[in-house]
C-alpha cells in the first residue's frame, strides 16, 4: 500500500495511506548511508491492512531532499525532509539578520531542488518603515533570485502571500530556534497545533518547542513540514547551491581573464575590478569564499581524488610562497 511518511520516532514512523494515519516499523529500511533513512516526507510501499506489525518494505525515489552535514566529527549528512516544493526559511526581525547563516540555509536548500522562500518573521517588532526597508534590502541582497517577505503572525501581515506560495504542494520550515516557526505555521495551518513559546529575554534565543519533524496539512492546500529549530547549517556536497546562492560573482567571474581565476590578486579579474567599485560587497566574496573551502573540506573527506588535488596544490601554493620569499630575501641583500 503507498504511504507518506507524516513523523519519524525511534523506529517506527506514521504514515499517511488511503487507510488513513498508521503507525510501521521501518527495520526492513534502514540503509547504512544516514542520509537514505526514513524521513518525513518521503514517499513508500507499507504492509497492507490486516498485517501486523506493519512494516515499511520500500521507499520509492526522493524528488528532493534537504540534507545538511552532521554536528559530529564524522562525515555524514543528515536529511530533514524530503520531496520538498518550497524551503521557507524563517528569519527573525527581532534581531539583526545573520545575512552569513541565512546564505548557508539557502546553498542548502537550491542543492535540496527546493525553490527557496525567505520570510522575515516578526515584523511587528519593527513599525519603523526605513529600518524595515533596509533590512529587507540587505537580506534581497543576500538572496538573489528567492522571494523574500515580511511576516507578522501577531496581525496577519504578510500571511495570505505566503500561503498562496506554499499551497500549491509541500513545504518545509527551516531556521534558528526563536525564529518563529511554529507561530508562524499555526498561522498557516489556522490553528495551534504546534507548541509556540516566547524568546529568552536574556539573550532573545529561542527554546526548542519542536523536537520532531511533522508533515501537517493546510486548510488552503498544500502541506507543511516544520522542523526543530537549527544550531547548526553545515554544508553537504552544495557546490552547486552555493553557486546558485552567490550567482553575481559566478557571472562576474565569467568576464575574469583568466578561466581558472582564483580572485585574489589575478590581472584582469572581473569580481576584484566590482570589489573596487563598490558594484559588490567585500563581506560577499568573504563569504563566498569561506562556504567553497568548507563545503570542499566536507567533500574531501569522502573523495580521495579530490583530496589529492587539494595537497596538490597546498604544495604549489607552498612553493611559489617559498620561491617568493626567497627571492624578497635575495633582494634584500
Amino acid at each position: 500500500m503507498p504511504g507518506r511518511v507524516v513523523r519519524v520516532d525511534r523506529g517506527l514512523c506514521d504514515m499517511a495511506t488511503p487507510d488513513g494515519v498508521i503507525r510501521a516499523d521501518t527495520e526492513y529500511v534502514v540503509p547504512r548511508d544516514p542520509t537514505k533513512v526514513v524521513c518525513t516526507g518521503d514517499w513508500a510501499a507499507v504492509d497492507p491492512e490486516g498485517t501486523r506489525p506493519r512494516y515499511v518494505r520500500t521507499l520509492l525515489p526522493r524528488r528532493t531532499a534537504f540534507v545538511r552535514s552532521t554536528s559530529s566529527k564524522r562525515s555524514e549528512g543528515q536529511i530533514l525532509a524530503a520531496n520538498v516544493d518550497h524551503a521557507v526559511v524563517a528569519v527573525s526581525l527581532a534581531v539583526e539578520p545573520d545575512l552569513a547563516r541565512i546564505e548557508r540555509f539557502l546553498a542548502l536548500a537550491w542543492e535540496s531542488g527546493a525553490q527557496p522562500v525567505v520570510v522575515l518573521t516578526k515584523a511587528d517588532l519593527v513599525p519603523d518603515a526605513a529600518t524595515r526597508s533596509y533590512l529587507v534590502q540587505d537580506v534581497e541582497t543576500t538572496a538573489p533570485g528567492v522571494p523574500v517577505l515580511t511576516v507578522s503572525a501577531q496581525d496577519g501581515e504578510g500571511l495570505d502571500v505566503l500561503a498562496a506560495i506554499v499551497s500549491g504542494g509541500t513545504s518545509v520550515l527551516l531556521g534558528q530556534s526563536g525564529a518563529g516557526k511554529s507561530t508562524l505555521a499555526n498561522a498557516l495551518l489556522g490553528e495551534d497545533v504546534m507548541d509556540a513559546r516566547a524568546t529568552r529575554d536574556v539573550d532573545g534565543k529561542g527554546r526548542h518547542t519542536t523536537t520532531t519533524r511533522n508533515l501537517l496539512l493546510m486548510p488552503g492546500g498544500g502541506v507543511l513540514i516544520d522542523t526543530p529549530g537549527l544550531r547548526g547549517v553545515g554544508l553537504w556536497d552544495a557546490g552547486t547551491g552555493v553557486g546558485q546562492v552567490f550567482s553575481e560573482i559566478r557571472d562576474l567571474a565569467g568576464n575574469c581573464r583568466f578561466h581558472d581565476c582564483a580572485h585574489e590578486s589575478e590581472p584582469g579579474c572581473a569580481v576584484l575590478d566590482a570589489i573596487e567599485t563598490g558594484e559588490l560587497p567585500q563581506r560577499r566574496l568573504d563569504s563566498y569564499r569561506k562556504l567553497l573551502r568548507e563545503n570542499q573540506y566536507v567533500v574531501a573527506k569522502t573523495d580521495a581524488r579530490l583530496r589529492a588535488e587539494i595537497r596538490k596544490d597546498w604544495k604549489r601554493k607552498g612553493a611559489i610562497g617559498k620561491a617568493a620569499m626567497e627571492a624578497k630575501r635575495g633582494r634584500l641583500r
